[in-house]
């Protein structure tokens, strides 16, 4: 065997699915041995989009999503898709290219330091410099991208561990004239470094997969928080993307949730774990409910600004933190209990450590509290949704997108102002039906996100909600949608404008510059890579051009409404630091 298919030897046994790539030399004898061992390869146009490829796959099956790409600008390209699963804590194995290990340094192809450019944005990183040594790298990569707080991990490996032995001696010019007595020294060095280079190579041999258990709760601190959420009459649990790295148990988590009965909100990556109409489940108005709480749990989330630092939760509530991250755990604020331990496991403990008949009893008088105010932004919503803006008000086409969902749609954010708006109005229909880029906020995941989605999901509706902005980056993956057969709705709302930026910024500053954009024929653009598109300019068609949008989709090929909208004030003030 050569190298390359010592590595797909490992993701063979590691039972990878999918191998996301943009193809390049230093790479090819992995793409071709994955392929020969059933793994499918998936080329796309840009090298964050099989990032982001591979970070779908590890959300939906809680396995790492696997990459590849060449040396040189293809690992520099993905360092933004990197940065953002090293973020939202996705388990990602990114196999990168590189120089011949006897020419890095001489200004061979493509080669630079890769690895103080990754190891900033990975949880781990391992240069590989003998073929014998590629599975135990490979393999410790698995691990590393699970245990713990799972992240994105980086393996190099270079040109010459990957080709048959003979290519390479040849590379390295075993044939080379030359009798000077320095020709003679550099030929004997070259062949001493080849013998070293495959040295034991025939005894490797990949072994089973890497299953990583994760951290559980300490009993007696579980046992404190069961204390003080029983004497607690106004709780509020908010659970986030971290909860939902254990995959196999998320329906679990759920049950757990309805049996403990305090009021739940759900954030990122947690949106749609309790369905879309579950009683405990509120959708508005968070910041008012952990004001007011007296007992506060966060499931694996941080007091970062989306809670404005820990500054939503009052001072005199009992704070409970459950996260992997021992950072997180006390980011900003010291929670009254710190469990370091994985928040699903946590809080499915905590279920099952609650009285019997417990479900939210204690609770009823809070929760219709909270319920009715729910029920009196849902209204205002309705009401301003049905409110005139010009072209098709944002609003309303989410919530005519909100109707169009199916038990097996899958929806992905990729914005701001557009997908913000949607949040609001969109209800994913269960678990792990969310996605989105996470804290850093990325711009660029969608095409990446659904296909790795309607891989992992062939059956799922997959819709993406781009703003007409972050679309920009995603246009040019529609051939990819077409070559490897992979039908997804895209919804742009087109508005003309980076909105997220010029709302805030021309009241502000009196000036709108860089945030105009065209009301561009983004349905046509795609056209050209045999994808479908359809024109939206009227809020009466918007249910037809959605359902129509289905149908396309249904029948297999990738299809982008082009939504027209007209401006409103939904989101002012919404800025964040």
């Amino acid at each position: 065997m050569n190298g390359g298919e010592l590595v797909a030897e490992v993701l063979r046994a590691q039972e990878t699915s999918f191998l996301f790539t943009l193809v390049g030399g230093h790479i090819s004898p992995i793409l071709v041995a994955a392929k020969q061992r059933g793994i499918r390869v998936i080329d796309t146009r840009h090298e964050a989009t099989a990032v982001f490829a591979a970070d779908a796959v590890a959300r939906l099956t809680g396995r790492p999503g696997v990459a590849a790409v060449t040396a040189g600008p293809g690992i520099t390209n993905t360092i933004t898709a990197l940065k953002n699963a090293q973020m939202a804590q996705s388990p990602v194995v990114l196999i990168g290219g590189a120089a011949p290990t006897a020419l890095q340094g001489r200004g061979a192809l493509q080669d630079i330091d890769q690895m103080s450019v990754v190891r900033p944005v990975v949880k781990w990183a391992r240069q590989v410099r003998r073929v014998k040594d590629l599975i135990p790298a490979m393999e410790e990569a698995f691990r590393q991208a699970q245990q713990g707080v799972p992240g994105p991990v980086f393996v190099e490996c270079p040109i010459d561990l990957l080709y048959d032995e003979e290519m390479v001696r040849n590379l390295y010019g075993a044939g080379r004239g030359g009798k000077s007595l320095a020709d003679k020294a550099v030929k004997q060095y070259l062949r001493f470094h080849v013998n070293r280079l495959f040295s034991g190579a025939q005894n490797a041999k990949a072994g089973p997969r890497i299953d990583v258990a994760p951290p559980a709760p300490e009993p007696a601190e579980l046992a404190q928080v069961v204390d003080r959420l029983l004497a607690a009459q106004r709780p509020v649990i908010l659970v986030g993307s971290q909860a939902m790295l254990d995959v196999p148990h998320a329906g679990d988590l759920a049950a757990a949730l309805a049996q403990i009965g305090a009021p739940v909100y759900l954030s990122g990556m947690a949106r749609g774990l309790l369905g879309r109409d579950h009683p405990s489940q509120m959708r508005h108005k968070r910041r008012d409910a952990l004001r007011e709480a007296d007992f506060v749990l966060l499931a694996g989330v941080p007091c970062d600004f989306r809670l404005d630092y820990g500054n939503h939760i009052r001072r005199s509530a009992v704070y409970v933190s459950a996260n992997r991250s021992r950072a997180d755990l006390t980011k900003n604020r010291k929670p009254s209990i710190g469990l370091l331990a994985d928040p699903s496991l946590t809080l499915r403990s905590l279920a099952a450590a609650l009285p019997a008949g417990h479900a939210g009893a204690p609770w009823s008088a809070w929760i219709a509290q909270l319920r009715a105010r729910d029920d009196a932004r849902n209204a205002e919503i309705a009401q301003q949704a049905a409110e005139p803006t010009g072209k098709i008000n944002p609003l309303h086409l989410c919530r005519e997108i909100d109707r169009q969902i199916t038990p097996q749609t899958i929806l992905i954010g990729d914005g701001g102002d557009f997908v913000a708006t949607a949040s609001y109005v969109v209800q994913p229909p269960g678990p792990l039906r969310w996605l989105d880029p996470g804290a850093f906020g990325t711009l660029g995941v969608g095409a990446g996100f659904a296909l790795g989605a309607k891989l992992v999901h062939p059956q799922a509706d997959v819709w993406v909600i781009y703003g007409d902005g972050s679309f920009g980056y995603s246009a040019v993956e529609f051939d990819t949608f077409v070559r490897h057969g992979t039908p997804v709705v895209a919804v742009v709302g087109n508005d003309a404008s980076w909105s997220q930026i010029a709302r805030e910024q021309v009241e502000m500053l009196g000036d709108p510059v860089a945030t105009e954009l065209a009301h561009s024929d983004y349905h046509r653009a795609v056209e050209g890579f045999g994808a479908a598109g359809i024109h939206l300019d009227d809020p009466e068609l918007a249910a037809e051009a959605l359902d129509q949008a289905r149908q396309v989709s249904g029948n297999g090929k990738p299809v982008v409404v082009n939504a027209i909208l007209g401006k409103t004030d939904f989101r002012k003030g919404s800025i964040s630091m």
